[in-house]
């Protein structure tokens, strides 16, 4: 490790835990947010080069150094309403820079109390869009989370969501 860095933030009654390291050995920048000790986002920037580590930590960056990092990001497009009948639908678009990423991978793993994990595998779409769907009843939506990593050219962005249900 070259350095590491934490810090809490609170946002109304919710305390945020911000753990950032330097990886080394796989060369790259990993950042986790925590509430009550459960890992809730994780970003890993594969921006660091080597000889280039001094010019990461050193620079001030502005929107448009920023915007020249090309990275992963993953969006779940249809948050506000994945349950219909007896399956969870989720929309998701990958994008790399801002632009939409074709032929990403996307591993979804699928975990509730009751059952086994259960994986499968998508592909995004020329639009950068896929689509995941699990036959589930609505009722075991506030038990369950999804992890899902899209991987494209070398490069993952990972994300974890927790499902419930909207009242």
């Amino acid at each position: 490790m070259i350095f590491g860095f934490n810090t809490d933030v609170k946002q109304g009654d919710t305390v945020y835990h911000v753990q950032s390291e330097a990886r080394e050995n796989e060369l790259i920048l990993q950042t986790q947010v925590f509430v009550r000790g459960r890992c809730i986002g994780k970003r890993a920037t594969s921006s660091i080069r080597e000889g280039r580590v001094e010019n990461v930590l050193d620079r001030k960056d502005t929107q448009e150094s920023l915007a020249a990092v090309k990275e992963l990001d993953l969006q779940w497009v249809n948050a506000d309403s994945v349950h219909s009948d007896t399956s969870l639908l989720m929309n998701l678009r990958v994008t790399e820079g801002g632009a939409a990423v074709e032929g990403a991978r996307l591993t979804f793993r699928f975990a509730r109390p009751d059952a086994a994990p259960f994986y499968t595998q998508v592909a995004t779409n020329s639009a950068g869009y896929a689509e995941m769907k699990v036959e589930m009843q609505e009722a075991s939506l506030p038990d369950a989370s999804v992890l899902v990593q899209a991987s494209f050219g070398g490069r993952t962005a990972t994300r974890k969501f927790r499902l419930r249900k909207i009242d």
